[in-house]
């Protein structure tokens, strides 16, 4: 794999020596980390928006379960597709039209609720386009970090990123829910267009394509020359699962998003209101530790030096995992919490390990598709593990938990069989 461009400025003071922050002394980087720092809150103000927008408008759980769903489902069907587009046109070029369509879409939604004239067949039409959106962008993202940067300088970058989105995801919804009662619905929805229109502009500034010099480009070959969708998309599905490392790893991510999805957003509203007779605080405060714990992982894994046999040390961490998961089903509430800090710094680490690495031994040309197939187990898994656990959860709370830390713990008993920690080596 070649090394990427990018264009570094003079180290300045304290930034030189924190490992995590420097991803940031290369320029094109940082426009992006901005850029996508500022939508990633925008996003959040999006969510709480549409949900009291859809509730205040129907009262229906089932109205916005249909208009995230309706986001959901194109998300999933053309994720590969947005893989196979990032192989094959500039990543920059891809994300910058994403945040452009996103923002007018948004704007759009805005002047309908400002208007009073947004109804919910709108909405469902939004969120498809959207989700259509987002699965261009985010293969396009995953693809460009690992050509902004040195290689040795992938879990920083990653991590940035990473930590920044769990960060934003923490922090969000609580602003966004304050700055709604105060501006309104609508308004709401203005800033996280202006957001997306930010982050378009910090891309368009940004001077590396995302595409190295070693990749073929359409400027290069003759119109018509090139593979086709499919044969582009049969060429990286035999890619990955043709790689016993990279099969693995799709396996274990799409097992990670059943195991923990459902029974975290599901799982622990129920303990607390159910088996704990906890209020609204105390479901923030275990949600709390898990995301402090994630963000805890991620800055591990930017910060410290990354390890020689990473296999080992990502089944090592998968099968603590498994085993904390398990133990939410049957201790009290104070040790859940402390069960959901150590867990949430596991996924973190893994989280960003596990991608840099991938980045890093991957074939250019394959980059937007093997991330497009590490990214397909939690957008198609995710969902499935919230009606799984939507049904067992009233069943039985505790036989959720164990079996959702018994398949992680299956997947890497299988990581084991098949040589990770052998060949999976930075």
């Amino acid at each position: 794999m070649s090394e990427p461009t990018a264009v570094v400025t003079a180290p300045a003071g304290r930034l030189a020596r924190l490992q995590l922050l420097t991803p940031l002394q290369h320029r094109d980087y940082r426009l992006v980390w901005f850029g996508e720092s500022v939508s990633l809150l925008g996003d959040q103000f999006h969510y709480v928006a549409l949900s009291w927008l859809v509730l205040g408008m129907t009262g229906s759980g089932l109205a916005l379960g249909t208009v995230l769903l309706a986001s959901a489902l194109p998300r999933g069907a053309f994720l590969l597709v947005g893989g196979v587009l990032s192989d094959r046109v500039s990543p920059r070029m891809l994300m910058l039209a994403s945040n452009v369509v996103r923002a007018m879409l948004t704007a759009a939604i805005a002047g309908l609720v400002l208007g009073a004239q947004v109804q919910i067949w709108q909405l469902v039409l939004a969120g498809a386009i959207f989700g259509t959106v987002d699965a261009v962008f985010f293969p396009a993202i995953n693809t460009i970090v690992a050509r902004l940067v040195p290689a040795g300088r992938l879990l920083s970058a990653n991590a940035l990123l990473h930590g920044t989105q769990q960060l934003m995801n923490t922090v969000g919804p609580a602003l966004a829910g304050f700055a709604i009662a105060f501006i309104g619905v609508g308004t709401a929805f203005v800033i996280d267009a202006a957001s997306f229109a930010v982050a378009a502009v910090a891309l368009w500034l940004v001077r590396n394509d995302g595409l190295a010099s070693s990749a073929p480009t359409e400027r290069s070959e003759v119109a018509g020359s090139r593979p086709s969708l499919l044969a582009s998309l049969a060429e990286g599905t035999r890619s990955v699962l043709g790689d016993p490392v990279l099969r693995i790893l799709v396996i274990l991510s799409t097992a990670f998003n059943v195991a923990f999805t459902g029974p975290i957003v599901v799982g622990l509203p129920w303990l607390v209101r159910v088996r704990f007779d906890g209020d609204a605080s105390m479901l923030g405060l275990l949600l709390a530790a898990f995301g402090g714990g994630a963000v805890v992982g991620i800055v591990m894994a930017g910060s410290v030096q990354k390890p020689r046999t990473l296999g080992g040390l990502v089944l090592g961490v998968a099968t603590g995992l498994g085993a904390g998961l398990g133990a939410i089903g049957v201790a009290s509430w104070p040790a859940t919490a402390l069960i959901l800090l150590l867990v949430g710094c596991g996924v973190g680490f893994l989280d960003v390990s596990i991608i840099s690495w991938t980045q890093a031994r991957t074939e250019t040309h394959l980059l937007g598709r093997t991330m497009s197939f590490l990214m397909l187990g939690s957008v198609v898994a995710a969902p499935l593990s919230l009606v799984v656990a939507g049904a067992l959860v009233d069943t039985n709370a505790t036989a959720m938990f164990l079996i959702a830390g018994g398949l992680i713990l299956g997947v890497s008993a299988a990581g084991l069989a098949t040589g990770l920690p052998r060949r999976m080596v930075w």
